[in-house]
């Protein structure tokens, strides 16, 4: 490897705050804030919106979607053809 063009490989905390989960791995990606982690270190945390503990197709929850709207919406936008 070419010394000096690449970015440093660290510990990172990834926080998703809306389901309250949060984990440890090594990432190029850091942060000014900081988080003190279970094993008494700090380390830089980065949060992020949807994680595998709030993204519905890890946790089973589907939303429901107001599908018969975007049909009546269409139709009324474009006409109902074929008919």
């Amino acid at each position: 490897m070419k010394q000096g063009i690449h970015p440093n490989y660290e510990p990172v905390v990834f926080r998703d705050r809306g389901a309250d989960f949060a984990f440890l791995t090594r990432s190029t990606a850091t942060s000014a804030e900081t988080v003190e982690w279970e094993d008494g270190r700090t380390y830089p945390v980065i949060d992020v919106q949807i994680s595998s503990a709030s993204h519905p197709f890890w946790t089973g929850k589907n939303r429901v979607l107001d599908d018969e709207g975007r049909v009546a919406k269409f139709y009324k936008r474009y006409g109902q053809k074929g008919k």
